[in-house]
């Protein structure tokens, strides 16, 4: 009797061992993580106070001469609007499509959903630098010139996806039944849409639209090959006042719009619970 205690107890003792060796584990893990993906973010922001000459950590000195000299690059303002342009374009060109293909997948069982959802989802699968050279020689064989409108179209296909997929997982949340009872009850196919289908999405809707613009708004690398002189975008602009100056301005822009997004994903949080669909997507 007394051995059999013993043996409970030590195998108690050495359950709780593992358990919390376990949440010790995890909790390393995790914090190892969050250190890792904070880091570049904290280092940017960091060295947008510097007062050196050229773009280096850690600082010697902090200043915010940089924030204050970019009111005074037009170049950088350019090409800023052109990206807010072209994102915006994008964002919205991808709402209709990705609302459309949306209620045309979500109502069918058909073989070809399948085969669409990959096609459509394939450019987050491929690398940016092959979709971008794929896209700009099939303007090349039409005979179309580089302009804005090539820019928007190269961002549509690289941000539908997230459009796709958040308005995806709130029609499959949604079901067919209010659709299928505003049907019965004499609504049109027009109405339904608007009234019931639309209001119950929207959620979805505003969450892949803030992505779309986000992806299209900081895209590089497919807008390396479809964007010329008349279209330079901020990241390009950036890149360029990195690669040739190590340009302190760049960091200062980063800062600006770390913390730009930073609010946008507070917003977006309270208003279409961003996290939520994210963890869905």
């Amino acid at each position: 009797m007394s051995n059999t205690t013993t043996v409970r107890a030590s195998s108690s003792q050495a359950d709780k061992l593992d358990r919390v060796s376990f949440n010790w584990v995890m909790w390393g893990i995790a914090i190892f993580s969050l250190i890792v993906l904070t880091m570049p973010t904290l280092v940017v922001l960091i060295a947008s106070f510097s007062s050196a000459q050229t773009l280096r950590f850690p600082p010697t000195g902090f200043s915010l001469q940089w924030y204050i000299a970019l009111f005074d690059y037009p170049e950088l303002w350019s090409a800023a609007i052109t990206s807010f342009q072209a994102a915006l374009w994008t964002t919205l060109i991808c709402i209709v499509l990705g609302v459309c293909a949306s209620l045309a997948m979500a109502g069918s069982r058909a073989r070809w959903v399948a085969a669409m959802d990959a096609l459509v989802m394939s450019p987050l699968a491929l690398p940016g630098i092959a979709v971008g050279l794929g896209i700009l020689t099939y303007f090349s064989l039409l005979g179309i010139r580089l302009s804005l409108i090539t820019l928007v179209i190269s961002h549509v296909v690289i941000c539908i996806p997230y459009l796709l997929r958040t308005t995806l997982a709130s029609l499959i949340q949604l079901g067919t039944s209010l659709r299928e009872a505003s049907t019965v009850l004499g609504a049109s196919p027009v109405y339904t849409f608007f009234h019931v289908t639309l209001p119950l999405i929207k959620q979805g809707v505003i969450t892949g639209a803030f992505m779309a613009f986000l992806t299209s708004f900081d895209n590089i690398t497919v807008s390396l090959f479809l964007s010329d002189a008349r279209t330079e975008v901020l990241p390009i602009r950036m890149w360029s006042m990195i690669e040739n100056d190590l340009d302190v301005r760049a960091a200062a822009i980063s800062g600006i719009l770390i913390a730009i997004t930073a609010l946008l994903m507070v917003l977006m949080e309270r208003v279409s619970g961003l996290s939520k669909f994210l963890v869905k997507s």
